[in-house]
């Protein structure tokens, strides 16, 4: 490929919108500002609106401020897929990147994804090659149809080359670790000292449990929500509960009153996120991400879902699949608290995958020295 304007510098438009995105890109855009060579364009689509799901973020990441924000958010997923895919269209014709990148799986990475193939700009997808092979998730639909239209695509596990291996796609794939561990490594030891979080809950390191939940199968469907919070009430340590926007609203007209064991909480900045982590005793979770800063920090983690994109810390023995079912929770969380576990050692990189992706990036376009 061949740099068409800006002098030598790598014009890349990065398009994100969700709570999980910005961790991911964090990485990615310090060892751009580091590395020099690279002019970012960033989009914040406005998926996640909430102040603690995305203005603190960027603070307390210390991304650069978003050079677009589309305020697009609060619709059903084909109209927020719409509506940026026509804005991130106008924004790629005006800004004229060399390469277009997306991360992870949500409406956002979709939209920018489909953009930037039928303008025919070279796109990368970092995150690539996860499968939960269950299509009901628009997740998986995302990330699928992501990879299928990516030119370069990075990926966090050697389990994520073999999916792609197996649906035919080898151009283009790389094995570069996973770049929220970067994250978690560079932002956890700045968390010990910044957050306050556990003195603000009066919470004892080891003395409670941490919970989250967020995916529609779980909140859009009531019996799975009811059978959730009992389960999480039947616990034998008591469980903060940050309340992701989509659960409070699910939650809206119902009294978590009644679940004594439950402590609801607003959603808490990234910093007090990791402190509520590393100290947790036992962590319950539908999020693919949470799943891994749980491995991270060592500690079990029972996943509220019949199957997860991260195998290893499953065969590791540091998470259990549960799925919606109270009983299962209850008997998960004492069963994985208890079973012996390895270390995944190097199964997501070393923490510097963010600057193995710069250098491919770079190297696309012969800015390899």
């Amino acid at each position: 490929m061949t740099l068409t304007k800006h002098d030598a510098k790598l014009t890349i438009l990065t398009v994100i919108g969700a709570r999980p995105q910005f961790i991911k890109a964090a990485a990615v855009s310090r060892a751009m500002a580091e590395d020099g060579r690279i002019r970012e364009v960033i989009v914040h689509t406005g998926q996640h609106f909430d102040q603690n799901m995305s203005e603190i973020f960027f603070q307390q990441l210390q991304i650069p401020e978003p050079d677009y924000n589309l305020g697009v958010h609060s619709l059903t997923h084909g109209a927020m897929t719409g509506r940026m895919l026509e804005r991130i269209e106008h924004l790629i014709l005006q800004e004229k990147p060399d390469m277009v990148l997306v991360y992870g799986d949500t409406d956002s990475t979709l939209a920018g994804a489909l953009a930037a193939a039928k303008l025919h700009v070279p796109l990368a997808h970092v995150e690539a090659g996860l499968r939960s092979f269950n299509k009901r998730m628009p997740e998986e639909i995302n990330r699928v149809l992501t990879d299928h239209v990516s030119d370069l695509l990075f990926c966090p596990t050697e389990t994520a080359v073999t999916n792609l291996e197996r649906e035919g796609i080898t151009a283009g794939v790389h094995q570069v670790g996973d770049v929220m561990y970067d994250s978690v490594l560079f932002h956890s030891r700045q968390a010990e000292g910044a957050s306050d979080i556990l003195a603000a809950l009066d919470l004892a390191p080891g003395g409670y449990f941490l919970a989250t939940v967020h995916r529609a199968e779980n909140t859009n469907d009531p019996d799975r929500l009811a059978a959730i919070l009992d389960g999480l009430n039947r616990l034998d340590q008591p469980v903060v509960l940050p309340l992701h926007p989509r659960t409070r609203n699910s939650l809206a007209g119902h009294s978590l009153d009644a679940y004594a064991n439950i402590r609801p909480v607003p959603p808490v900045a990234y910093l007090d996120m990791l402190q509520l982590e590393r100290h947790a005793g036992l962590i319950l979770t539908d999020s693919g991400g949470v799943q891994k800063e749980a491995y991270w920090f060592n500690v079990p983690c029972v996943t509220l879902r019949k199957e997860t994109e991260w195998v290893e810390t499953v065969a590791a023995g540091w998470n259990l699949l549960v799925g919606a079912d109270s009983g299962k929770m209850v008997a998960g969380a004492r069963q994985v608290m208890a079973q012996p576990k390895s270390d995944l050692s190097q199964a997501y990189g070393n923490g510097y995958a963010a600057n193995v992706i710069i250098q491919l990036l770079l190297n696309e376009y012969s800015l390899d020295s």
